[in-house]
């Protein structure tokens, strides 16, 4: 499975997008200046900076406003998305999966074209976003895909697709499964919650029928 390195894509996505935050950044949990950080902040800020190799972005900039909560989801964030069982490609795919579900524009604006880049088939995503079952999917791709929309859809999951899971990841790999949608899912929360903003170049999933 590939490894995606962050310098390499996510750092333009992370320039492109610091230009416009402050201005589009939304009014339930706006985006603290760095100016203005409290000494809490700047000691969680300084510490996203040494491990990630990038000042604070995304989904941290409201949990900013909750330092130790922010640092506590980077540090889980750190394993989850760079060292799981599960590898890069299959957790671009749980990720937009999650997106998908919660309608996060943002951390599918992020991570499409990860996942592309990882190997993700664009019919693949391209199903994802419209909601449908993708086809042409590879088989790790199928049981990655049947636990977590089992998760998400129906908050368990059937004793078939974890025994798929299980047998292929074995129990560490179901244990971050369900982490990578738990995580992802947190971020999503609050990202909706904070009402935070894509940046002007970004598309909006379009909204499922309540």
């Amino acid at each position: 499975m590939k490894r995606i390195t962050l310098n390499n894509i996510l750092i333009p996505i992370i320039l492109t997008m610091t230009i416009n935050t402050l201005a589009q950044a939304a009014e339930r949990l706006p985006v603290i200046p760095p100016s203005q950080y409290t000494e809490e902040q700047k000691k969680a800020a300084e510490e996203f900076l040494a491990t990630r190799k990038v000042p604070v972005f995304g989904p941290f900039e409201p949990l900013m406003h909750s330092p130790q909560v922010m640092s506590q989801a980077r540090a889980m964030g750190d394993y989850l998305r760079y060292q799981s069982a599960l590898g890069t490609t299959l957790s671009e795919l749980v990720i937009l999966i999650t997106a998908r579900e919660w309608s996060q524009d943002y951390e599918w604006y992020v991570h499409h074209p990860i996942a592309l880049k990882a190997g993700i088939k664009p019919e693949v995503t391209a199903a994802i976003a419209d909601g449908r079952r993708p086809t042409g999917m590879t088989d790790d791709e199928e049981i990655v895909y049947d636990f977590s929309m089992e998760l998400h859809k129906n908050k368990r999951v059937s004793d078939r697709s974890y025994e798929r899971a299980e047998k292929r990841f074995g129990k560490k790999g179901i244990v971050d499964l369900t982490g990578i949608n738990a995580y992802y899912t947190l971020l999503a929360m609050q990202m909706n919650v904070a009402q935070y903003q894509i940046p002007k170049d970004g598309k909006k999933l379009v909204r499922f029928p309540e």
